[in-house]
């Protein structure tokens, strides 16, 4: 079989964040707007590729003044940066329905390799006739590797907002030309 091309089905796939705050609680958040190509081969998934854009400025956390923070120069800088970017360049597998999605992520025009720790959460027909397939990924970043350095030094030692951020994803995607869900 040969990979085809499958859609994010952006009502059931979310991308979202968490990281330190004051060493002792954690903020989450997610971006509200991406989109991604999956060109996936089920007979062999390590021949597989992905491409994920990200709008900056989409960044949610449920504090409109912490959001607009973090959309600014010291962060993100949405103005002038206004999309992420990941593309695999490889995949392996590592277990049954694992694989390790190895591929390089760019924010802020800094792009670095990150490895998605990746389940396979299989693939099914829908009832619109359509075929779906999900998977669930994780990777941590260091914020300061991406220019995101800004940060406050607390006076028992340690930083105000932790350097690293912890990703999460789950997608749920649509063979190409199949109808989307709209529950």
């Amino acid at each position: 079989m040969s990979a085809e091309i499958w859609k994010i089905d952006d009502v059931h796939s979310g991308i979202h964040f968490m990281v330190k705050h004051l060493l002792v609680s954690t903020t989450r958040g997610q971006f509200k707007r991406f989109g991604a190509e999956l060109s996936l081969d089920e007979a062999d998934m390590t021949k597989s590729s992905v491409s994920v854009t990200i709008e900056s400025a989409s960044i949610d956390t449920g504090n409109t003044q912490r959001d607009v923070d973090l959309r600014a120069a010291n962060f993100l800088d949405a103005e002038k940066f206004p999309t992420l970017h990941f593309q695999s360049r490889r995949i392996e597998r590592t277990a049954n329905d694992g694989y390790r999605v190895v591929g390089d992520l760019t924010i802020r025009d800094i792009t670095r390799e990150v490895v998605l720790e990746t389940e396979l959460g299989g693939f099914v027909a829908d009832p619109w006739g359509g075929r779906r397939v999900g998977f669930t990924a994780r990777t941590s970043i260091q914020r300061s590797d991406f220019g995101m350095v800004s940060n406050l030094l607390l006076e028992a030692g340690g930083l105000a907002i932790a350097d690293r951020v912890d990703i999460a994803i789950e997608i749920e995607a649509v063979a190409a030309g199949a109808q989307k869900a709209v529950a």
